[in-house]
């Protein structure tokens, strides 16, 4: 195995080891001060992360506006407090070592407001800003006025390249690194393209090899590059240590810091990560913000899938081969399908899913009763999490504050079930976690196999970056 020296990144020595982002109450700074304290990147994520009252507790994120505009100010207020407290947090326990960073999506309702709000309110704490899942083409101009280094997330040369020629081109200096996340590898939301297939995944060293290429045209030769997915034992990627053609690269871990015991996510999921298999995490596209994601096959998804599964097309007149007439709603409103659809429309009805909800395509889904009621009281509780939400139809941009289309009933909330994931307590812990999104890398079955974690072993995040260390 090659020696794993410290690299510069962000003005400073550190080891090349940095904590993958994880929002809505994952990343927390007792998990990113630690890792720093080890001489790592520490992330905290300032999405919708927890704020605690006097006496320590979390304080639960309840919304009382009466409008999706007046919900979406309470988000905002409470991810910039929940974002101080928990920079304050990694900075204590950091301790001045390594580099404590904080994760954003761009694609978050109110991202730009966060931020500066975060950064307003924890002055000195943060070394670093990363965020990725949409175009951040801001984001350098935000770390230039707070004098910090910025971190884009991309999937290919090309994305930088238009981050680079539209804006980050004036702020170079201050450009700490790009993360290389890998679409298919990666957990949580990712960075596929319309012309990349989900089902083969791209040898990760000609993509990060081309993004090279273009950093160096543009005279970023020294700049780290961050590969984050699909990285699990560091000799497995020896190969691309001190490789003259790669440059300096820094390694990111996302879904093995899950699984330690500052992990602020409950044992259930813990548990459950230690007994995957191959195959378990997988993409999927879901998700409100129209981006393919990673995450657990649990019944979750199944039920997800099953919607999607449940779903005809149909015409509000007669045409074409839409000739035979369905009553739908409670008013009984015709609309006409094929025959065929017709037939399995009876079939759905019959095993219990009597309800037809209308999708933005012009098809109908088909589900029970109770979960008609509960997509449509998802929908109506929308706080903005997104800057836009295909399931509830919202939009951040006035006047309207909506993405124009109708709300896709195929999709779901996705800040009330990791909001829900992540504070799962109790007896029916398990139960709650299978019912909730769990994101992960596609890797996450590892932790089943690695002998790290013989006889149910949960470490340190200490303990975690010294095992890492040694590239086993």
């Amino acid at each position: 195995m090659k020696p794993i020296n410290a690299i510069r990144m962000g003005g400073t020595d550190i080891l090349p080891l940095v904590e993958g982002g994880k929002g809505v109450s994952i990343s927390t700074g007792i998990s990113a001060g630690h890792w720093a304290a080890a001489g790592g990147a520490g992330t905290v994520s300032i999405v919708n992360a927890d704020s605690y009252d006097k006496d320590g507790n979390v304080v639960p994120q309840v919304y009382h506006g009466k409008t999706r505009r007046e919900r979406h100010e309470e988000l905002i207020d409470y991810a910039i407090r929940g974002g101080i407290a928990q920079a304050r947090i990694a900075h204590e326990i950091a301790g001045g070592k390594g580099r404590i960073h904080a994760n954003i999506l761009w694609e978050m309702g109110g991202a730009e407001r966060v931020i500066n709000g975060v950064l307003e309110g924890a002055p000195g704490m943060i070394q670093g800003l990363t965020c990725g899942a949409g175009m951040p083409y801001r984001l350098s101009e935000i770390a230039a006025r707070f004098g910090i280094h910025y971190y884009p997330i991309v999937s290919s040369a090309r994305a930088f390249n238009a981050l680079w020629r539209r804006s980050y081109h004036k702020t170079g200096e201050l450009l700490g690194a790009v993360v290389y996340e890998d679409p298919w590898r990666a957990g949580g939301h990712n960075g596929l393209s319309n012309t990349e297939n989900p089902l083969a995944p791209e040898d990760p060293f000609p993509r990060v090899l081309a993004l090279r290429k273009q950093m160096r045209a543009f005279g970023l030769d020294d700049t780290p590059i961050i590969m984050a997915g699909g990285v699990w034992w560091l000799e497995e990627w020896q190969d691309w240590i001190d490789n003259p053609e790669l440059g300096p690269i820094v390694f990111q871990f996302g879904t093995r810091p899950l699984l330690t015991r500052e992990s602020p996510i409950p044992d259930a999921w813990k548990q459950r990560l230690l007994t995957l298999k191959k195959g378990d995490v997988f993409l999927n596209r879901f998700s409100p913000t129209g981006f393919y994601s990673s995450a657990v096959n649990n019944s979750f998804l199944r039920e997800l899938r099953g919607r999607s599964e449940r779903q005809i097309p149909f015409s509000p007149e007669l045409l074409g081969e839409h000739t035979a007439a369905l009553a739908i709603g409670a008013r009984g409103r015709q609309v006409f399908v094929t025959p065929a659809d017709a037939q399995r429309a009876r079939l759905w009805t019959e095993e219990g899913h009597t309800e037809a909800m209308r999708t933005p395509d012009n098809t109908l889904v088909f589900v029970a009763p109770e979960r008609a009621r509960e997509i449509l009281a998802d929908q109506g509780a929308c706080m903005g999490c997104l800057s836009e939400c295909r399931f509830s139809n919202w939009s951040q941009k006035p006047p309207a504050y909506s993405n124009g289309h109708k709300a896709d009933p195929r999709s779901y909330c996705i800040q009330k079930t990791l909001q829900t994931a992540a504070h799962a307590h109790g007896p029916d812990q398990a139960e709650v976690i299978d019912h909730n999104l769990m994101f992960g890398g596609t890797n996450a079955w590892r932790f089943a196999t690695d002998p790290f974690y013989a006889n149910g072993f949960v470490p340190t995040v200490a303990q975690l970056l010294e095992r890492i260390m040694t590239g086993r």
